[in-house]
């Protein structure tokens, strides 16, 4: 019997570059989305490969989580890999200048969907056993500040420290946990963020190469795949052309 790995937001980006990564070396998947009509297409795309099972799921809503978990089917209950992929950026601009609204949309998608989904799924994975793995998807900029990230980042320092403090409660179970912290990537994340501004999005890669999907999906999927005694605390994933600046000063 395969392998069966739940991934969350797996409709783009990371998310469905996990997908395909993991459908090539034969794992079973539960992909879950908002989007519907994306998880069809993957599931019509990956299912002449492997076995697929789709649910529409918002990971905010704690009771839908709870029911899809519940309700997952024969062949697909014993998780043995969870991606906390699910994610977002919103409201590039200064703090004072942000929506309140924004800032609440990335502390439920961020923070609230991550337990949403972690805790549901906690039992299954504790009940795998050894070589178990969850893998939560933070980001540089849990780590280092920069102009514009203010809840954003905060939300990916979140996801660091809530994935150290889950290998602490997890010891002894050989459940795994890994906070991958990816810098620049071309995926749909500046288009979200930007609420869809195509411009600010080519501005952001032009001239240089950021990380694609399938790199981070390649680092999810190796860690995931490691020899059970073997457990990657965090990996913080940059281009080689993406590096950190000096700090800022303001002068009159």
């Amino acid at each position: 019997m395969s392998k069966i790995v739940f991934i969350t937001g797996a409709t783009s980006g990371f998310g469905r570059a996990a997908a395909r990564r993991f459908a090539a070396d034969g794992w079973s998947l539960v992909l879950t989305g908002r989007r519907m009509e994306r998880l069809q297409e993957l599931q019509d795309d990956l299912g002449r490969q492997v076995p697929v099972h789709i649910a529409a799921l918002d990971v905010r809503d704690a009771e839908a989580v709870q029911q899809v978990v519940a309700e997952l089917p024969e062949g697909f209950r014993q998780v043995h890999a969870l991606i906390n992929n699910a994610g977002l950026a919103l409201a590039p601009q200064a703090a004072q200048q942000v929506d309140l609204a924004d800032w609440h949309t990335m502390i439920d998608t961020n923070i609230k969907g991550l337990v949403n989904v972690t805790h549901a799924l906690l039992p299954t994975l504790i009940a795998s056993g050894r070589g178990a793995s969850i893998v939560n998807l933070g980001s540089v900029a849990g780590q280092w500040p920069y102009p514009g990230s203010h809840v954003y980042g905060a939300s990916k320092a979140f996801v660091q420290q809530f994935s150290y403090n889950l290998r602490c409660d997890l010891q002894g179970t050989g459940v795994r946990v890994t906070d991958i912290a990816p810098g620049m990537a071309e995926t749909e994340f500046t288009l979200v963020r930007t609420k869809g501004d195509q411009a600010a999005s080519d501005r952001l890669y032009r001239g240089t190469e950021p990380l694609s999907a399938e790199d981070i999906a390649e680092q999810i999927f190796y860690v995931a795949s490691l020899p059970e005694h073997i457990n990657i605390n965090r990996l913080e994933v940059m281009p080689t052309r993406q590096a950190w600046s000096p700090f800022a000063v303001d002068r009159d």
